[in-house]
């Protein structure tokens, strides 16, 4: 009450509709909201990561040489551009749907980010040609597509579901949709799994050491196609219920300054009678206020939210440099348990089967698990607890890692999978949910998608460092064990104490970033809903 009472004080009265959404007990339809926000997600989850479940068989199926007595494998640069382009093309999504968010709308422009994801899953299971080169290059063009329409899903996503939530459990509403990330990783394996299984049963093969050229069946190039356009199926079954959803109250009122929609769209929406008392003179204020508000590229919005999108931005980029690094030593992980015995004990598809399987398992052991603390407990503890605390845990285990290194990878693998495993549990439950949850709600409600894809989007450029970055330094700074095709790196152990260092970085980074637990939006944002002005606390005297 005491906050309410501290708002009238400054004149600051909340609009009656937004207050209604702040106050509303969970409903059915915040439900709705993070399963049809949330099947986003697990797509994007999907799509991104499926790719590592068959990147082994598309080199053995088009890179295989007789002559070298290996399993083909696919080139560095091949390998970097199928796995990268989709970052690339996530990146750039991100900072176009994020701006188009703001300009068009929620609701208008995520139709078309799902759209998009559909129809580049499909063409890049149909990559055309038959020569290694037509293939590749078909699949990393659409993959690039495929990456620009996740990209958008990332703003849109997370500032729907942070404007239609409640005060009260906004941030595990935004966590669930995030959580789903969890589940897509996990079907990604479970389709692979089933997949291959399913050739593996109707053409069998020996190991390539038995059968060189007869291990990888022909119709394997079906199974790599085969994962990539089931991507299609959730995106294309949520395609509906996303266009029934109305604009979010808060784009409405705040933004176009239509009080008079956002009021009916929401009391049909929360089954409740909302009245704006004099709302065409409140309107009108919004409208008049809305022409004078200061611009993204200002003084005013440096002054206000640069440092807040400082923190959101840095803090999600040392994130997924750390993050998306993790396939450096996944090789280790899975080898040293006996989860993957050496490419040439194995035929192309159980190599599939078996790769997919240990990502399932590593993903429901530490990575959806992650996932559902955050969901559970944000709202108790807080964003900045959650993210500090999660990076402090990455930077120990990441240290337990790296400096005794090689004794753990030849000596103790148990204690290798464990280290292992709490670095992304704790990424999970830490600063991978918290980065994706805080830009949704720290900024005014006419820069929210904006900004949050600009965060992401650092967030993906961490992740380009981490995945390529690393995977280059990593390598050996021995000639002789470097991977096929690249060049000298500086080596795991060295390259785990610099991503330690990262997340030591992230650590102080989120100091930058304000607790939002518990506040409403405009609250947070300095919004006023009362005159339609921006009034934030002042810090100096105004």
């Amino acid at each position: 009450m005491a906050r309410d009472h501290h708002h009238q004080q400054h004149g600051q009265q909340q609009l009656e509709v937004l207050s209604a959404l702040d106050k509303a007990k969970t409903q059915w339809y915040h439900f709705t909201a993070i399963v049809i926000a949330g099947m986003g997600f697990f797509t994007d989850a999907y799509d991104l990561f499926c790719i590592s479940t068959v990147t082994k068989l598309l080199g053995r199926i088009y890179y295989y040489d007789p002559a070298s007595g290996k399993p083909g494998s696919l080139p560095p640069n091949v390998s970097a551009a199928v796995n990268g382009v989709a970052l690339c093309g996530t990146l750039a999504g991100q900072l176009f749907f994020g701006w188009l968010g703001d300009r068009f709308g929620r609701k208008k422009v995520y139709g078309m980010t799902l759209m998009l994801m559909v129809m580049a899953s499909v063409a890049s299971g149909l990559s055309f040609g038959h020569t290694a080169k037509s293939v590749m290059t078909t699949l990393c063009f659409f993959r690039f597509w495929l990456g620009f329409g996740i990209g958008g899903d990332y703003p849109l996503s997370a500032t729907i579901m942070s404007e239609y939530a409640n005060t009260k459990t906004r941030g595990g509403f935004i966590a669930a949709v995030f959580a789903m990330q969890g589940f897509g990783i996990l079907a990604g394996g479970a389709v692979a799994i089933f997949v291959a299984l399913g050739f593996k049963t109707a053409y069998p093969r020996e190991a390539f050491e038995l059968d060189p050229a007869g291990s990888t069946p022909p119709e394997a190039d079906f199974v790599w196609r085969i994962i990539f356009m089931l991507g299609a199926l959730p995106a294309a079954l949520t395609y509906y219920w996303r266009m029934k959803m109305p604009e979010t109250a808060r784009y409405t009122a705040l933004v176009e300054g239509n009080l008079k929609q956002a009021t009916q769209d929401m009391s049909k929406v929360l089954a409740v009678e909302i009245t704006e008392e004099n709302s065409a003179a409140k309107a009108a204020a919004i409208q008049s206020q809305h022409k004078n508000k200061y611009t993204l590229f200002s003084a005013e919005f440096l002054r206000r939210h640069g440092l807040h999108l400082l923190g959101t931005t840095s803090t999600w980029f040392l994130l997924d440099v750390a993050f998306y690094s993790q396939n450096l030593f996944q090789k280790d992980v899975f080898t040293a348990v006996g989860w993957l015995p050496s490419a040439k004990k194995m035929s192309a598809l159980d190599e599939v089967y078996r790769i997919s399987r240990a990502q399932c398992l590593i993903a429901l052991c530490s990575t959806v698990p992650g996932y559902w603390f955050t969901v559970f407990l944000i709202d108790r503890i807080g964003r900045f607890t959650i993210q500090l605390m999660g990076f402090f845990f990455m930077t120990a285990f990441m240290l337990g890692l790296a400096i005794p290194y090689n004794a753990l990878r030849d000596g103790s693998h148990m204690t290798f999978i464990v280290l292992y495993s709490l670095t992304f549990f704790f990424a999970n439950f830490g600063p991978n949910s918290t980065t994706f949850i805080v830009p949704a709600e720290v900024f005014p409600a006419r820069f929210r998608s904006t900004c949050h894809g600009i965060s992401a989007a650092a967030g993906k450029a961490g992740a380009i460092v981490g995945a390529f970055g690393f995977l280059y330094a990593a390598q050996s700074p021995d000639r002789e064990k470097t991977d096929a095709g690249y060049p000298t790196g500086v080596g795991i152990r060295t390259a785990l104490l610099m991503l330690a260092v990262c997340n030591g970085l992230g650590f102080f980074f989120t100091l930058l970033v304000p607790e939002t637990k518990g506040r409403s939006l405009e609250e947070i944002s300095g919004e006023n809903g009362g005159e339609g002005g921006d009034h934030p606390r002042p810090i100096l005297p105004v």
